[in-house]
Order: structure tokens, then sequence, then C-alpha cells
């Protein structure tokens, strides 16, 4: 079932062989390092950098012995030291600790993830930008408590989720770019084992992997992981409002809104109409499993120098809050790829319930005259009345002598024109387009 919840390529980047391949080129970049450093002989870590290939390992027997030893780190340099000669054997890993391997391998993940991520985001933008502009003047009924309440524009509504989705981009572009550094203490976060070298190696190691430096180590300081795994959290759910605005469009008493078709999509195994909004369910599904995991990452209770099962939690929902966050936003990205947008629908729904959803337009006319408290009473009444009798507000307004005695046959027309009651629509529409084209 995790194929519903993910991408192929966030999967694959994420994978126990991926990891195996960060870990390894955390080594190779240490070897460089300390090198560089004047720690260990640059024949050494030549010979070192030669064997961290990750077609030289099996990242499934790694795993299986870190169920012994606690953690992959083991295991994996266990490996490579026996695949260099004895003369580099003993400079493998030198200084590091577990955690800084881990550590850092995750950092090279992430950043790669949040790319990955920001870059589907922008596929997302772009869709609900063609929506905004392309529907800008398409009317529908604005719903506020899942009621009927006042004319918007669908473009509108798509231009809202442009920038929502914009300010994930920006977001996690943020993290990615700043807030993501080495990871390089040794065994309590004072690198004695290097003596006076530890900052030097550091930095080479930091330049080597094309990371940022701390200001110093981090092993059980975690507001990072937890600010990203936050950001994941609510990039997840800016892609649930989404699919779940497009969910209630498409319910079969709505009909505004259809996933489009496509062979095998959306069936039943027992019902030959349905036609079920099967990306906006996988969106939403996968937002729920991965802002499910959030509490796991920013409880902050690292005891000490280095944690005792917090961090290792980290292991497993790091790489699934990616996954799930990365199923909802590719599963959005294909929903408005190819949304259907039903706008005589969107038209014959605005007279639902006698087009009552034009009462403040018309409390608005009247009160032009007659002052705002009055003139919703007189509103109210006649609403009640259209919904009672099966009639239409216009028609009970201009029935009663509250409004016609204020207001010409035009007037009312006009007030009960959803085209005429948008109100700033198309400026906001302007707006988060200009605004994405100069953010991207």
């Amino acid at each position: 079932m995790s194929a519903l919840f993910s991408t192929p390529e966030m999967t694959e980047l994420f994978s126990e062989r991926a990891l195996v391949a960060a870990m390894l080129r955390v080594e190779w970049g240490l070897a460089r390092a300390l090198s560089r450093a004047e720690v260990i002989p640059t024949a050494a870590a030549d010979t070192i950098t030669a064997a961290c290939r990750i077609d030289l390992y099996d990242p499934d027997a790694i795993f299986a012995e870190s169920a012994t030893a606690g953690t992959p780190v083991i295991p994996l340099v266990r490996t490579l030291t026996e695949r260099v000669d004895e003369k580099a054997r003993g400079w493998v890993h030198w200084g590091a600790t577990s955690q800084d391997v881990v550590d850092t391998a995750m950092v090279l993940q992430m950043r790669a993830g949040l790319a990955l991520l920001v870059r589907e985001l922008r596929d997302v933008a772009d869709g609900a930008a063609s929506l905004a502009e392309k529907h800008r003047h398409t009317v529908m009924a604005g719903r506020t408590l899942l009621q009927q309440a006042a004319p918007i524009t669908f473009g509108l509504k798509a231009a809202r989720w442009l920038a929502l989705t914009a300010r994930q981009m920006r977001a996690l572009d943020a993290l990615r770019s700043n807030d993501l550094p080495l990871q390089f203490g040794g065994a309590v976060g004072t690198l004695a084992s290097l003596g006076d070298a530890g900052p030097s190696v550091a930095a080479f190691l930091a330049e080597e992997l094309g990371l940022p430096q701390a200001d110093l180590p981090w092993h059980a300081e975690r507001d990072r992981i937890a600010t990203v795994a936050a950001a994941l959290g609510v990039a997840a759910g800016a892609m649930s409002k989404i699919a779940g605005d497009v969910a209630l469009l498409a319910q079969t008493e709505v009909g505004e809104l259809s996933e489009g078709a496509k062979e095998g999509k959306g069936g039943s195994s027992t019902m030959p109409q349905k036609r079920n909004p099967v990306d906006a369910m996988s969106a939403i599904a996968a937002a729920r499993l991965a802002v499910a995991l959030v509490p796991t990452l920013i409880s902050g209770d690292q005891e000490h120098e280095r944690a005792l099962g917090a961090w290792q939690t980290e292991w497993v929902a790091l790489p699934q809050i990616f996954r799930h966050t990365a199923g909802a936003v590719g599963h959005v990205r294909q929903l408005l790829a190819g949304l259907e947008v039903h706008e005589d629908r969107m038209r014959r729904n605005l007279a639902l319930a006698g087009g009552t959803l034009m009462a403040e337009a018309l409390t608005v006319a009247i009160a032009a005259k007659l002052g705002r408290h009055e003139a919703q009473r007189i509103v109210k009444a006649e609403a009640e009345r259209a919904v009672r009798d099966g009639i239409t507000l216009e028609e009970a307004a201009v029935e009663d002598t509250c409004t016609a005695g204020v207001l010409s046959a035009d007037e009312i027309d006009r007030a009960l024109d959803p085209t005429q009651y948008l109100g700033s629509a198309d400026t906001f529409i302007d707006r988060a387009l200009a605004s994405f084209r100069q953010q991207t």
C-alpha cells in the first residue's frame, strides 16, 4: 500500500540503499578532510575513498546486523575497514562517532528531499496558477461552515491554493539552504580525539560534502530536525486543504469539479457508476500519515550529550514524513493537472435556496438607505420567506414593501447579480499570480 502514499523518487531517496550510500559519502568526505588537515596519510585517504562505493556493499546485510549493533554505522565501518589494506585500516572513521555519520547522511538526504519537494510543489503551484488565470471570471458559490455564503470566482479559490503552495515552497527552500548543517563532534561533541585539528577537519569535511557548518555539534539538540518535520507537516496539511476542497466540490450533490478521467481510475468493485476522487483521497491520507509523525520528532527529550531512544526514532519517522509529504504533493499535482471544472454546475448552484447567497449584497444595497441593522432585519425575513415558500430572494424582495420602497426593480436586480458582487477578487488573483512569478 505504500505506493499510494509516496512517490517513487522520494521512496528511492530515502531507501536503505540510499542511506548506506549517504553514509559512505560521509566516510569518503571524512577521509579527504583528515588528509587535507594532515591527520592521516594521503595514501590512506585514497584507499578509503576508493572503497566507499555503494556497489561494494549489501544494505540488507548491514541493516540486519544493525539490529544487534544498535546502529548501522558499526557494521558499515567494519565492512569498510575490511575492504582497505592494512596500512589504511587504522584510519577508517577516525575522529567520528556513529551519530556523526548517521546525522550527516540524513542531512544529505533531507537536503535532496527538500529540493525534490520544492520542485514538485512548483508543479502544484503552476497548476493552481493556470486555473486562477483561466477561471478568474468563473463565478461560483463561496462557502463558509460548509454552507453557501456569498459569490466568489473559482479563479480566486485557485489563487488561494497558489498562495498557500508558494508559501510552502519558500519555507522548505529556506530550510534546505540555511538550516541543515554538518554534524561532526566525535564521542561527546568535543572532537577531543583530533586534538587541535578538530575545527580544521570539520571545516574541510563541510567543504567536501557541500554543507554549511554549525557553530558547534548538535547531537542532542534536535530543533533543526523538529523544524524540518514541522515544516513538512504544514506542507502536507496544505496539500490536504487543496485536496479536501476538490473532494467536497466533486460530491454528486455539488458536482462543480471532477478529477480527470483515466482508464481504471476511481472505479468501484460493485458500483459501475462510481467515479471516485482517488487523487484527493490519497493526498488526504498521505497528509494525515505525515502529520501524525510530526509529534515524534518535536518532543525534544534528548538526554545529555547523546540521546537514548529519541534520536533513534528519527531513523524511521523522518524518512516516512518525507515519503508521505511527497505522496500528498504528488497526488495534488496530478489532481490539478487533470482537474475538470464544471462551470454550468457552478452557475446552477448559485440559484440554490432561491439565490439566498446574495442576501449580503442585498443587505448592503438597502443599508445605504436605511442603515445596516434595519437592512439585515428586512433581508433576513425575505430570505426566510424565499426558502419557506419556494420562491427566489428577488421575488421576495420585490414583493416586500420595505425593500421595494427604497430600491427600484432594476436596483434589486443589480444587487442580486452574483457577477456584480465579487469585490476585489480580481485584484487578489493578480497579487497571487504576481507574487508567484516574482518568487520563481
